[in-house]
């Protein structure tokens, strides 16, 4: 077996605004793993400022798995503590088993029969743009839309919200707020509670990583559901995700396999959260299309009946071509289109 990798730098059409920083540009590495004339791909992804891998620490894994697959491949738990490289790894394995096609997980999604529903990503910035992104994606079809708060002053996010619910009502049309931890803990539940007559269908991460007996108490007593996103970073081992979930039990879970482990740890909180009646959804990171399809091709095997995060492939100037196309509200793969990779 022979790997090699690729580093590429994706341009965002416009600057991608959170509560933590700006982008204009996303590094990713290309993953190749090729073995008797197939070719299987993979993305690793990190983003500096939130994955706890560094870019250097990415770069020295890679090559040691480009020196040494087998090891890797024997014991694949090395990859634990490094979810983006391991989400690579996976994805590359999976790929390389099916033909080198991208096509991981052959379903009714991959044949062109049933597309997934996403919700409608708005993006922050100075009130006006963020009017204009909302009614662009009701007037497109979208009942999902996902907020980004804590840029802006905080009556005007909630006048946001008031155009949106003057548009639509919560039987039409579904409401997320993500906060990115930018509320702080002891105004976090007045915040909430203000959000409350929007009809909104849940706060992700509201408070920032890191303050377990704050959020259980804020979980506890929110109006409103709170799911939890960057809490998962860098909580790896099973017996530490059963703490978490078990000390703040939330009520919903984002999952980001860039993030959250791969493919094999996303399948451990969803089997953990399940047992604990706790809801969830997929959410891609940012990444180029190889990663987005590998995501929405497993997120299709789940039987998601909810809106999954996976619009994020329409970002960038110089993204992958690939199959993956948006039609309405909803992400579909055309077979008749092929993916050009960078070589």
């Amino acid at each position: 077996m022979n790997i090699s990798i690729k580093k590429h730098t994706l341009h965002f059409k416009q600057p991608a605004v959170t509560s933590r920083e700006t982008y204009e540009t996303r590094v990713v590495w290309y993953l190749f793993m090729e073995e008797d004339g197939v070719t299987g791909v993979g993305e690793c992804a990190p983003l500096p400022g939130l994955s706890r891998e560094t870019p250097e620490q990415v770069e020295n894994f890679l090559t040691e798995i480009s020196a040494a697959p087998g090891v890797f491949i024997a014991e694949p738990e090395r990859l634990r503590e490094l979810p983006s490289v391991r989400f690579a790894f996976e994805t590359a394995s999976l790929d390389l088993r099916q033909g080198g096609k991208q096509i991981l997980f052959p379903s009714e999604f991959t044949a062109g029969q049933q597309g997934i529903p996403v919700n409608g990503l708005i993006w922050m910035g100075e009130g006006r743009h963020q009017q204009t992104q909302i009614l662009e994606k009701i007037n497109a079809g979208f009942r999902c839309l996902k907020l980004k708060v804590g840029s802006l002053n905080f009556e005007e996010e909630l006048s946001l919200l008031e155009l949106i619910r003057e548009q639509a009502c919560s039987h039409v049309l579904t409401l997320r707020v993500d906060a990115n931890g930018a509320f702080k803990p002891d105004e976090a539940l007045t915040k909430l509670e203000k959000l409350t007559p929007y009809e909104i269908h849940s706060v992700e991460q509201p408070i920032a990583a890191g303050n377990p007996d704050q959020m259980a108490r804020l979980c506890n007593e929110t109006p409103i559901p709170i799911a939890l996103d960057e809490e998962l970073i860098g909580v790896n081992d099973l017996d530490k995700k059963i703490t978490l979930l078990d000390t703040i039990r939330p009520q919903f879970l984002v999952l980001k396999p860039s993030l959250h482990g791969g493919f094999t740890g996303c399948d451990e909180w969803i089997k953990l959260a399940e047992q604990r009646a706790i809801g969830w959804w997929i959410t891609s990171y940012l990444e180029s299309n190889i990663g987005l399809n590998a995501i929405a091709q497993w997120a299709f095997t789940k039987q998601v009946k909810t809106h999954q995060g996976l619009g994020t492939g329409q970002l960038y100037v110089n993204n992958i071509d690939s199959p993956l196309e948006m039609r309405g509200e909803q992400l579909w793969y055309n077979p008749g289109k092929d993916f050009k990779m960078p070589r």
